[in-house]
């Protein structure tokens, strides 16, 4: 199993660059892919902020890419369930914080809309400090 960066899963999604997207293509479509937490969230951050994606199409793409055979998202649960937050309007990082947070008493954060949010969806005690 090959761990994969950001990069080459945005030249994936993207295709911006013909040649590089080809190698990630070969590269993802011909080995088994194993993608971190960070880099799941970091792509996010790249299509919404470098690639103009809103979160529809990035939830479209990511669940795309993440139903491939051939790749394994780390935590995939906490993933699948920051995608769906996601879904309902929740920021995704924030979303995959809470996510991860789950075995926890309470995230404690000074982020108004995270505390509405995350209290909206009863998932996890979330307040101020």
């Amino acid at each position: 199993m090959l761990a994969v960066d950001t990069n080459l899963i945005v030249r994936y999604l993207v295709a911006d660059d013909q040649e590089q997207a080809a190698r990630a293509r070969t590269l993802i479509n011909e080995n088994d892919v194993f993608v971190t937490v960070t880099v799941a969230l970091e792509v996010e951050w790249v299509l919404r902020s470098a690639y103009g994606y809103s979160t529809a199409q990035f939830i479209a793409a990511f669940t795309a890419l993440s139903g491939l055979p051939s790749v394994s998202i780390e935590d995939v649960s906490a993933v699948r369930t920051a995608l769906e937050w996601s879904r309902i309007g929740v920021d995704f990082a924030d979303g995959l914080h809470l996510a991860r947070s789950q075995h926890c008493d309470a995230f404690i954060t000074f982020d108004r809309d995270l505390r509405r949010d995350a209290n909206r969806l009863g998932a996890l005690k979330v307040r101020a400090p």
